[in-house]
């Protein structure tokens, strides 16, 4: 007989474990499965170790820029790298005792570690044993995707996860992926001291992003002497350890080392999800209506294998949207929540609403302004000015569509723009906003002040 709980969560990415935390305060029994690590690709393989390390990555490359700001370092600027990954395994390592502690603490919670199937619409098996309940709730995630690329099998390469555990320093890095996790990689190599090669297929970098835009970004990386060979189709792979080659039409080069970063994969190809008649679509990700339920009643998915969204806060905003319409009365959505999100290249990129290209499509008529990093008093005495500020905004009701900040802090810039969208304000109401001198952010109510039309 299968033991029955009033819930099951499978997966502790940022989701699963604060949706137990509440089921637990409310009285509910829970089991916990975890396959592997505690805490999911954020604490283990994505933001937290990555950022750790592009942390380490910056003190370099401000201490090789130390005569810029009159400083004198007598002499050279080298990574120890078996120190920077032991000060990234202590940041991420407490991140994950952190959420195995919480949930191993938790009343009417018990956790276990093995890999969940499903064995029918609300039983699971792990490891032989059958656990049975009325609500199960599904937080697996994603992992990187391999694609089936010409010499790519037989030749020694790395996704994210293997990167984020490298204690040496690769002579010349090659990375196939010009988006989010190639850029934040080869930049920090580069800042390592590496050389770096960034392959990639489209006609730019981050390819959702306005040309304006990945054009900037292009040239931070190569003013580092990151090489950017974009438009690289025909992509091959050849060669052996210590010794590999990338061939493309754009060109080829010969590294030390290779790292794919071609996009992820849902988890979800080994879960049984026929077994509970889940659906999924053509690429794996299961799917889900606006309150993230699947279609069979009371099993609900959240995270990145859903499709819905493949960053740690869209996955924690999942947590929140299922625990308030289950335990609060509410009738929370999914296509309430605007897309945003920060590259963490240096300087950041942030992301909010709609691009340029998106509001030129629409038909819609809109404003909008550009300001030079140049003309940011905060960069400049920090002496950081690449980049530029960019706002979209309703001709008609003045809502803020969308923008596009490059700049020094602008990931943190980019939430008071977002915060006044969320609110449905008008954007005269930033921009007669007092904001504290001298900062980034004081810069956007005088940006909103050279509104144009599109």
């Amino acid at each position: 007989m299968p033991t029955r709980f009033d819930a099951i969560v499978i997966g502790t990415g940022q989701a699963g474990p604060s949706l137990a935390q509440r089921l637990s305060k409310a009285g509910m029994s829970i089991a916990v499965i975890e396959r592997k690590r505690f805490g999911g690709t954020c604490v283990n393989t994505g933001c937290i170790p990555t950022k750790t390390l592009i942390a380490s990555a910056r003190t370099a490359y401000v201490a090789r820029r130390a005569a810029d700001y009159g400083v004198v370092i007598d002499s050279p600027i080298r990574a120890d790298m078996k120190k920077v990954k032991a000060r990234k395994d202590a940041v991420a390592g407490a991140s994950e005792t952190g959420v195995h502690q919480m949930l191993t603490t938790l009343d009417n919670c018990r956790v276990i570690q093995g890999h969940a199937r499903f064995a029918g619409p609300h039983l699971v098996e792990v490891d032989g044993e059958l656990l049975e309940a009325p609500m199960i709730f599904i937080n697996v995630g994603a992992r990187a995707a391999v694609p089936e690329i010409p010499g790519l099998r037989g030749v020694p390469h790395m996704t994210n996860s293997a990167m984020v555990d490298v204690d040496y320093l690769p002579g010349r890095l090659l990375i196939l992926g010009g988006s989010y996790v190639g850029l934040e990689f080869g930049q920090m190599y580069r800042r390592f001291g590496s050389e770096v090669t960034i392959f990639e297929r489209g006609p730019q970098l981050l390819s959702k992003e306005d040309e304006d835009i990945a054009r900037g970004v292009r040239e931070i990386l190569e003013a580092e002497g990151v090489r950017v060979l974009t438009g690289a189709r025909q992509l091959s792979v050849s060669g052996e350890s210590g010794r590999i080659t990338v061939r493309s039409s754009a060109g080829e080069d010969t590294g030390t080392h290779l790292l794919v970063a071609l996009g992820r994969v849902p988890n979800t190809d080994d879960l049984g999800l026929e077994a509970a008649g889940i659906a999924t679509d053509s690429r794996g990700y299961i799917q889900v209506d606006d309150q993230l339920l699947t279609n069979v009643p009371g099993v609900w998915a959240m995270g990145d294998c859903n499709g819905k969204g493949a960053f740690t806060h869209t996955s924690y905003n999942d947590y929140e949207i299922v625990a308030a319409n289950l335990l609060d009365g509410a009738s929370r959505r999914v296509s309430d929540r605007l897309q945003a999100y920060n590259v963490y290249i240096d300087p950041p990129l942030a992301r909010v609403g709609m691009s340029e290209d998106a509001v030129r499509a629409s038909g819609r008529p809109a404003l909008m302004a550009i300001r030079p990093m140049t003309k940011v008093g905060r960069a400049v005495e920090k002496g950081e000015t690449k980049g530029f500020l960019k706002v979209l905004v309703d001709a008609e009701s003045h809502l803020i569509l969308g923008a596009c900040l490059l700049g020094v802090e602008c990931d943190e810039v980019v939430h008071c723009l977002l915060d006044i969208m969320y609110a449905k304000a008008p954007y005269e109401v930033i921009q007669r906003a007092v904001h504290i001198h001298p900062t980034v952010s004081e810069l956007i109510p005088t940006l909103l002040a050279d509104l144009k039309p599109l």
